[in-house]
């Protein structure tokens, strides 16, 4: 039988995503009504009403391709991080914006440098180009930026830094990402992935987009599929300056960004409400979680996402079983084995009686 395709494409394990609601009901013969599903970092309260109104409206002209450049909502974003609109990359998710930024800067045996249990996305975008992976230890379950920089090779073309992390949830503050892009050789992208910025505290906010005008070699990554509830259309964005932008516009995809996505991330973007109302939700839902968590006796990484790590068992197939016992109960989190961390689950914030749910079924699983 022949190999089809390079030897670094047949390496890649395909991205695991979170189970859905439909599957586990199948297979665990629970109505689908009863279970909690807090794996997949989404927004409990769904897609605002500002977007629904949105969609409805766009909908009208679904017959013609949506605008491949994006404007109005380029000009949306321009108006809300001021940066020029030709300073923005339209994503399909900010996923795709990861994609897109490996497959733009990166030949194949270059090298990619990334931190240990940080996203799966990373690695499988640098397998993707044919890249080498550097991938350098965490430090308290986050970023250690001096051995990043450090590890940067004559090679390296690229660099991931998320902030916060996933699956991890650990914070790097804004002098210390400062320091670090000073470090940085000028011929060296630098992503900074910022899929859940909009958790953080207004304390621990800064506004990254600002250092683009500074560092040429900056692309900074954000998402509407985690704060503004949009998770199903898929859409995230760049900052960066325009040969940056340029380069990745000719790699991304016509049309990658759909016309109801784009009309509901106008819609959402400027959604003050919706975003105050999920950002008091994720605090109060954190401490009702992590509360739940020191009477239970669990250890867990102080988290600045909208989700916690959480560790349910001293043996390797700790997490496995953990999970296996919730999914029985009806409910879905995030087991995070292929990170390297078999014995934690990464948990999702949801609403108050979602959380109730899991903290139930959490201890009827570990006296299990």
């Amino acid at each position: 039988m022949p190999q089809f395709g390079p030897d670094y494409v047949r390496a890649i394990a395909p991205y695991q995503a979170g189970k859905p609601i439909a599957e586990v009901a199948r297979e665990f013969g629970l109505d689908e009504a009863s279970i909690v599903k807090l794996a997949s970092n989404e927004n409990p309260f769904g897609v605002p009403e500002s977007s629904r109104a949105a969609m409805a409206q766009a909908a009208s002209d679904l017959g013609r391709y949506p605008d491949a450049n994006g404007f109005a909502l380029k000009a949306a974003l321009s108006a809300r991080y001021d940066v020029p609109s030709e300073w923005i990359t339209l994503g399909n998710g900010s996923n795709d914006i990861l994609e897109i930024a490996a497959h733009a800067f990166v030949q194949q045996g270059e090298s990619v440098v990334y931190a240990q249990y940080s996203f799966a996305v990373y690695a499988l975008a640098t397998q993707g180009v044919g890249g080498r992976a550097i991938v350098v230890a965490a430090k308290d379950y986050g970023h250690d930026l001096d051995a990043m920089a450090d590890a940067i090779a004559p090679d390296t073309r690229l660099v991931f830094v998320a902030n916060p992390n996933n699956p991890t949830g650990t914070f790097i503050a804004a002098e210390q990402i400062e320091a670090f892009l000073d470090k940085v050789p000028a011929n060296v992208i630098v992503v900074l992935d910022e899929a859940y910025n909009e958790y953080l505290a207004p304390e621990h906010q800064f506004e990254s987009s600002a250092w683009v005008r500074k560092y040429p070699n900056l692309v900074v990554s954000r998402t509407f599929s985690k704060a503004y509830g949009l998770a199903g259309l898929r859409v995230g964005f760049a900052i960066a300056q325009p040969a940056v932008t340029d380069l990745m516009n000719r790699i991304r995809q016509p049309f990658n960004v759909n016309s109801l996505a784009q009309a509901a991330a106008i819609a959402a973007l400027n959604d003050k409400a919706f975003l105050e109302q999920g950002a008091r939700n994720n605090l109060e839902g954190y401490r009702q979680m992590t509360s739940a968590f020191d009477a239970l006796g669990l250890e867990y990484v102080p988290s600045f996402g909208n989700f916690v790590l959480v560790k349910v068992g001293s043996d390797d197939a700790a997490g496995a079983r953990v999970n296996l016992a919730l999914l029985k109960q009806g409910v879905i989190v995030r087991p995070v084995g292929n990170y390297g961390l078999p014995q934690w689950l990464r948990i999702s914030i949801g609403l108050p009686h979602e959380n109730a749910t899991l903290i139930t079924a959490l201890g009827k699983a570990l006296a299990e």
